[in-house]
């Protein structure tokens, strides 16, 4: 095995820490600049030459990205202008972007920002060949420890993304300190997803990387660049297979343990006439399966990483125990539900057999896997976040003495202010809690008779956090942060006595609160802590959390 000789602190600073990096411009036409005062006329400003100049060294002449993030308009839709253009200006702290307002007029900062968010034309492609060649190795694994080289139960670790340096920091649930930090591509997306008992983390950027952390050694292990807009990655239990759903290009990228490049599957929908954005895929551990939701075509995927399962027929079929007519391998190959309906988020059932759809219209669906068919319509309204739903058992108080408990479902409403708490059985609405606002996570834990929602799409309410009573469908108890700043995100720790909450702010925290007081406990200095991930509660499939 090769491994690129270059150290990690090197490569993440440049990789993860800008929006737009200039080249240094020359002295002398700074000094002439600063000297003159003069602004440089909007109708006379050369932007692809000023891009080429400055931003083309690390961002590549296309934009795609090379040391730098892409600068394309859906890599940079969660970073408003005007925050690009402080970032050009002003740069970054604690990163390799140094700011350049004296190098570059207000007009021409103007100019750069409102090109980058334009289209390219052509669409930019990215080839098996791109994916081969942008691989790193930086860690010869035969050299790491076995065992964790912390004391630390390593079941009972979080991950934090924080968005604001674009770093991870690695938490002890148990101590409830922080015992690493490192630095991570830019604009992480998806959540981590682990594997081989939590040793492996696999993230995914919004620029297509993907990186392979060892949690045991808390090294990057490897890289490799499966996209240019990449919505999230998957990876199979025992780390052996990864997936990656592209928006740009329209693909699936399936790669080994390694991350080298086991296969491009197009996203075309089955008359192979039109091509579709990948909404998302998840492992579905129980089926040994990924599954993948098209977000242009009305067409759920089931790949299988398993050799031990039936072909697929790809036509007429006329005799299937005689094989008359033609299958392709069921081994990496996508399996297709067809839907009239397209699914932009959506949950899955504890033994993964029926996934719970919705598109952004909230257009709901009941699809089973096995059947591979739509069962049943979803009662939803606005824009239902199902990818963050939740389960638990309920009471219900009007069946009387005696009764089973039922499993209900419960999500968010990235539009209307309010949990939709759904039986699982009936799939009808078991009720609609009202919150302070448009939320978009909701946390438990099975030891845990509180959930917690936040507001965050509301201006108004962000800072707050409602408590609901799983058994009574009520809420019990708001915490209320400071009014303007955003409170969100909460994960139990492993045995679900205490509860994590991000502090949304560049100046944030991760505050613990106990899960059964609702008091805080502490509050650990973050840079805008924007997720946070247990390991035993994600490789688990705890019922409180997101799969």
């Amino acid at each position: 095995m090769k491994i690129r000789a270059s150290t990690l602190t090197g490569l993440f600073a440049l990789a993860g820490a800008l929006v737009v990096l200039p080249a240094a411009a020359s002295p002398d036409k700074a000094v002439a600049r600063a000297a003159s005062g003069a602004a440089a006329s909007p109708a006379a400003i050369d932007v692809p030459a000023l891009y080429a100049q400055h931003c083309a060294a690390c961002h590549a002449p296309n934009r795609l990205g090379a040391m730098g993030p892409a600068l394309l308009p859906d890599n940079l839709g969660r970073l408003r202008k005007s925050e690009a253009a402080k970032v050009i200006a002003e740069g970054r702290p604690a990163t390799q972007m140094a700011g350049f307002a004296a190098q570059l007029g207000k007009d021409e900062i103007a100019a750069l920002t409102e090109w980058i968010y334009t289209p390219v034309v052509p669409e930019p492609r990215w080839t098996d060949e791109d994916i081969r060649a942008s691989r790193v190795v930086h860690v010869d694994t035969a050299t790491l420890s076995d065992k964790p080289v912390f004391d630390a139960d390593p079941l009972n670790l979080f991950l934090v993304v924080e968005a604001g340096d674009h770093h991870v920091s690695v938490l002890d649930g148990d101590r409830l300190e922080p015992i690493h930090r490192f630095q991570s591509r830019f604009a992480l997306h998806g959540g981590p997803k682990f594997a081989a008992n939590g040793r492996y983390v696999f993230f995914a950027s919004r620029d297509g990387w993907i990186t392979k952390f060892d949690l045991w050694n808390l090294k990057v292990v490897a890289e490799v660049r499966a996209g240019i807009n990449t919505r999230n990655v998957a990876a199979s239990p025992d780390g052996t297979h990864v997936a990656v759903a592209n928006y740009l290009p329209n693909t699936l990228v399936l790669l080994d343990g390694e991350l080298n490049l086991v296969k491009t599957i197009p996203a075309m929908d089955r008359d192979g006439k039109k091509s579709s954005r990948v909404s998302a895929v998840y492992d579905a551990t129980p089926r040994q399966s990924f599954i993948a939701a098209l977000k242009d075509v009305g067409e759920v995927w089931e790949i299988s990483y398993t050799k031990a399962v039936e072909d697929i027929p790809v036509s007429y079929i006329h005799d299937y125990t005689q094989r008359e007519g033609s299958f392709i391998p069921g081994y990496l190959n996508p399996r297709r539900t067809i839907l009239a309906e397209v699914l932009d988020d959506f949950f899955f059932t504890q033994d993964y057999s029926e996934l719970m759809g919705a598109s952004r219209e909230g257009v709901g669906q009941v699809v089973n896997l096995d059947v591979r068919k739509k069962i049943a319509n979803l009662p939803l309204d606005g824009m239902p976040h199902l990818g963050s739903g939740i389960t638990w058992e309920w009471q219900d108080p009007a069946a009387g003495p005696g009764a089973r408990p039922r499993t209900v479902m419960a999500s968010t409403n990235l539009k209307a202010g309010e949990v939709t708490v759904i039986d699982m059985k009936t799939w009808e609405v078991v009720k609609r809690i009202p919150t302070r606002g448009p939320g978009f996570f909701l946390r438990s834990h099975s030891s845990s008779r509180y959930a917690f929602v936040d507001s965050m799409m509301s201006a108004e309410a962000k800072h707050i956090l409602q408590v609901i009573d799983k058994q009574t469908l009520e809420v019990v108890r708001e915490i209320t942060g400071e009014p303007g700043k955003t409170l969100a995100h909460v994960e139990f720790t492993r045995d679900g006595r205490h509860a994590l909450a991000s502090l949304w702010e560049d100046d944030g925290a991760v505050i613990v609160y106990d899960a059964r007081t609702l008091e805080e406990v502490k509050r650990l200095p973050m840079r805008k802590p924007v997720g946070k991930y247990n390991v035993w509660n994600k490789i688990t499939r705890e019922e409180g959390t997101s799969h």
